[in-house]
């Protein structure tokens, strides 16, 4: 039975390439002309591949594009050991250089789990920790990362109202306070949470991004909102941590900003 499989997983895996070739959907006549496969056969495999989330439909745009389980897959790599290897001593000088508790975070569905924390001594305790996930909405981290995804991916993470989650009646209610949130994001160069988690708490995030330039990690500082936090310098701190981590997952900045 394997054997017999075996064409239809190798095509699965054509279509899934070339959806990540692309910077944005592909309609399914392109794909089976760019794959030199029936339509019948290319409608078949897509509709596995959205059913297994790995794909995600369009029908608006008449398009297909990578779902979050291909992006899951594809970020395990650097939310395992060596992300964290890499990213370890790099936290721990952020932290001593800022003197706030800093961490790192992957998107886990329309979630942000932190695999690092750096905690400062005297500084506030934090809701997140190792192992800790919280709504990627209402985190830095997490708005950093969804603000580097392409748009159809953040979409299919949060496709109704009921995806979006508040913590003391405050977040993002819907996609279109998400998208004027993620804008935000972008045109700062950096993401921003404000008493979303905590309330007298607040962090600033940077994206890290791969050698294909998609978002698997993001950075973060967390600081007690007073007048003599010194933003500006924590702010660049972050960024420049991310884009450190980012070099060493074979990122080239080609001009574009990794939200941080």
């Amino acid at each position: 039975m394997a054997t017999g499989n075996a064409p239809a997983a190798g095509h699965a895996l054509a279509i899934l390439t070339l959806l990540a070739r692309h910077a944005t959907p592909v309609a399914a006549a392109t794909i089976a002309r760019e794959l030199g496969l029936p339509r019948s056969t290319t409608y078949h495999l897509l509709t596995v591949l959205v059913e297994q989330g790995y794909a995600v439909h369009l029908p608006e745009e008449r398009r297909y594009g990578l779902g979050v389980a291909a992006y899951e897959l594809g970020s395990a790599y650097t939310r395992q050991a060596p992300l964290q290897r890499l990213a370890r001593p790099r936290l721990t000088r952020l932290a001593d250089a800022s003197g706030h508790n800093a961490h790192l975070a992957v998107l886990h569905g329309p979630d942000v789990l932190y695999v690092i924390e750096e905690r400062v001594a005297g500084r506030p305790s934090l809701v997140s920790d190792v192992g800790v996930r919280l709504p990627a909405t209402l985190t830095a981290s997490g708005l950093a990362i969804l603000a580097s995804l392409p748009e159809a991916q953040a979409r299919a993470l949060f496709p109704s109202r009921e995806s979006f989650v508040q913590r003391h009646g405050s977040g993002p209610r819907s996609l279109v306070e998400l998208r004027r949130e993620l804008s935000a994001t972008r045109s700062r160069g950096y993401a921003v949470e404000d008493g979303l988690v905590t309330p007298g708490l607040a962090s600033v995030a940077s994206a890290v991004l791969d050698h294909a330039g998609h978002p698997v990690a993001g950075v973060a500082v967390t600081y007690p909102v007073e007048p003599d936090v010194q933003l500006e310098a924590v702010v660049q701190l972050v960024r420049q941590t991310a884009a450190e981590l980012s070099a060493r997952l074979g990122h080239r900045d080609r001009g574009r900003s990794p939200v941080g």
